[in-house]
């Protein structure tokens, strides 16, 4: 295991986990999940990330977790998170000292992580993106978008009050995810329980409706049970009475096989 860890700026950083072993085909390059964990815009819980990039790394990727900057850092908040997502994919391809295979970087993002990664799906193309990270579209292009139980839009239950919206953004419009939705947005996961009282899915299925209208490939899981804030759902991640649920644990491995799945096309 090779550990990095990488300053972006005063408040965000990068750190994960690469291969150090040729691959069971003798591979010397890996796929990368870029894992963007949740936390309200005020704090990162880092040892959940941590465990989410950790396993992946265990099924054979690279994996790193970002942790980008909050509520009161920056003000308002938005977009520097999508910023900081799209330095991190840029810095991660162009190392040539890390087994990084260029054409299999996915960010996976959980709550409002999930916000910044289907905003990053939305925006990776745009110029003021590539203005902002000083990195051209082509390295900044994901291969495909993984979002858990997502936040996608300012004014779809959460936040739940215009004072925390305010610290976000002055322009919810923008940062409605649904809302920029284009035909140049890569295929998407996404998984969610229908029990969350925190993020409505209403989120979710707002996404994916547009994604589908827009002719995307896209793979949808709603499971029933379950509180939001799950990640792994196992006890590993498991945080209270109630997130240690193997069925949706199962997230994990679909995930996999989809990228897999993608990655082989």
């Amino acid at each position: 295991m090779q550990i990095v860890k990488k300053m972006l700026n005063q408040h965000s950083y990068y750190k994960g986990f690469m291969q150090d072993r040729p691959g069971q085909q003798g591979q010397t390059t890996f796929p990368t999940i870029v894992v963007v964990p949740g936390g309200s815009y005020t704090h990162i819980p880092e040892a959940q990330a941590e465990s989410v990039a950790l396993a992946f790394f265990a099924k054979g990727f690279n994996a790193v977790y970002l942790r980008y900057s909050f509520v009161g850092e920056v003000t308002p908040l938005l977009p520097a998170p999508i910023v900081e997502l799209g330095q991190t994919i840029s810095q991660l391809k162009q190392n040539p000292d890390l087994p990084i295979d260029n054409n299999a970087v996915i960010p996976f993002g959980m709550s409002v992580g999930g916000h910044i990664v289907a905003l990053y799906n939305d925006y990776w193309s745009s110029s003021w993106l590539s203005e902002a990270t000083g990195a051209t579209a082509s390295v900044l292009e994901p291969a495909g978008a993984i979002l858990g139980y997502p936040v996608i839009s300012p004014v779809l239950g959460f936040p739940k009050d215009e004072k925390t919206i305010a610290q976000w953004t002055d322009d919810p419009t923008k940062y409605a995810a649904e809302q920029h939705v284009t035909v140049k947005n890569k295929p998407v996961f996404v998984w969610v329980t229908n029990e969350d009282q925190a993020v409505p899915v209403t989120n979710t299925l707002s996404y994916v409706q547009e994604s589908y209208n827009h002719n995307l490939p896209l793979e949808l899981h709603v499971f029933n049970h379950g509180p939001h804030g799950l990640a792994l759902a196992n006890n590993v991640t498991a945080w209270k009475p109630g997130t240690d649920l193997p069925h949706v644990a199962h997230w994990l491995t679909l995930a996999i096989e989809w990228v897999n799945d993608l990655l082989s096309k």
